[in-house]
């Protein structure tokens, strides 16, 4: 049996699916890896998959592009010809469903999250909400990372309830993330990790860290993650603006999260909206106290005043008083919130809940397409 596994980048399969990945070749799957190319690639090859480089467009909205992204796909589907289609992130799950379904190809899609194409309303919104509206009528099975997400795709008549499941965002490896001895630095140090998009509230933290800095907190603000060239990115030289004044430390991009995460006090999210945050994820695998705005995504992630503190999104000042909080807190109770953290992603997230859904979804709509053949055979 084959199956293809389709994202926006390699780095986002060998970062995020890994663990799903090597669960279907324990179960004796062909595991074909579309996705444009990169230096992930040869880690990829090395875990036992095939790979199959393709052109994307990720952040732009040409038509002809996306028409020849959709026909790329086809031709891969055809040649390789899998059993069963994997979708992640937004130009995947549209453009590829399309032509796995001219191809008679079960499809099962992740909606990650919302996105900023559904947190601002103009005229790519409405016409991505058309192009969901249309492609999600055929997949076997549609993922979503919270239960907010989902309903919002129901409320606007995007798909079908009965199509539809929730997942604990991409779930986390537990004995990948496993916490060291709680030990408070010297000089209290926050750390946000994310792609450096405004929408992931980095102006906020940004603002926050200069609220507290006029007030004469003294703290380490850090900052890790992959640059944006999108619109919603921030630009080269507004970051060298915030180094230079001293707000933050830039740490870059990084392979190894869990070696910068372990060397923080709490890591923060001031996100406008997300799926399920891998971010938040991880942190609290490592047993790292919280701090996250009060939307989907990151609520079901964050309990406030048990392992982390909510603030109100979009707004700076709720960001500084609740960094502000968890500074003064003793060492005792960021212990116990770092433990509630570890208790919450061994309950609810670990990577091994999201691989059984997965395998449950791939072997139902293996077959559903096998009764599908026999009766078209018939």
């Amino acid at each position: 049996m084959r199956i293809a596994i389709v994202i926006n980048t390699t780095w986002n399969i060998y970062n995020f699916r890994m663990g799903l990945i090597r669960a279907f070749l324990r179960e004796n799957f062909e595991v074909y890896a579309v996705a444009p190319a990169d230096e992930y690639v040869e880690r990829i090859l090395d875990a036992g998959c095939h790979h199959c480089p393709v052109q994307l467009d990720n952040k732009g909205t040409n038509p002809l592009n996306d028409i020849d992204y959709l026909l790329s796909l086809y031709r891969i589907y055809r040649e390789i010809r899998p059993d069963v289609v994997l979708h992640f992130t937004i130009k995947p799950n549209l453009y590829g469903t399309a032509a796995a379904r001219l191809l008679g190809i079960p499809v099962i899609n992740n909606v990650s999250g919302l996105g900023t194409v559904f947190l601002r309303e103009n005229l790519t919104s409405k016409i991505a909400r058309q192009l969901y509206r249309f492609c999600f009528r055929f997949p076997a099975k549609i993922f979503f990372q919270n239960g907010d997400d989902r309903n919002y795709f129901i409320g606007k008549k995007l798909v079908n309830r009965a199509l539809t499941d929730v997942l604990p965002g991409s779930g986390v490896d537990l004995a990948h993330f496993l916490p060291t001895p709680f030990k408070r630095n010297p000089t209290f140090t926050f750390l946000l990790a994310a792609r450096l998009l405004y929408d992931k509230g980095i102006l906020e933290y940004i603002e926050a860290i200069r609220i507290l800095q006029a007030k004469g907190v003294k703290a380490s603000f850090q900052l890790v993650g992959f640059k944006d060239d999108s619109p919603f990115g921030v630009t080269d030289e507004q970051l060298s603006e915030w180094i230079a004044a001293s707000y933050v430390s830039y740490l870059g991009a990084t392979d190894n999260i869990r070696e910068v995460m372990q060397r923080a006090d709490c890591v923060v999210l001031p996100s406008y909206r997300e799926g399920t945050p891998r971010a938040l994820l991880e942190a609290a695998a490592l047993a790292k106290p919280l701090i996250a705005t009060r939307v989907p995504g990151c609520v079901e992630v964050v309990e406030d005043g048990v392992n982390g503190l909510l603030c109100e999104v979009k707004s700076a000042a709720s960001l500084a008083a609740k960094m502000e909080k968890m500074i003064n807190l003793n060492q005792e109770t960021l212990m116990q919130m770092g433990e509630a953290s570890r208790h919450k992603v061994e309950s609810k997230f670990d990577e091994n809940i999201v691989i059984g859904k997965y395998l449950e979804a791939v072997y139902a709509a293996l077959g559903q397409a096998e009764v599908t053949a026999g009766v078209v055979v018939a």
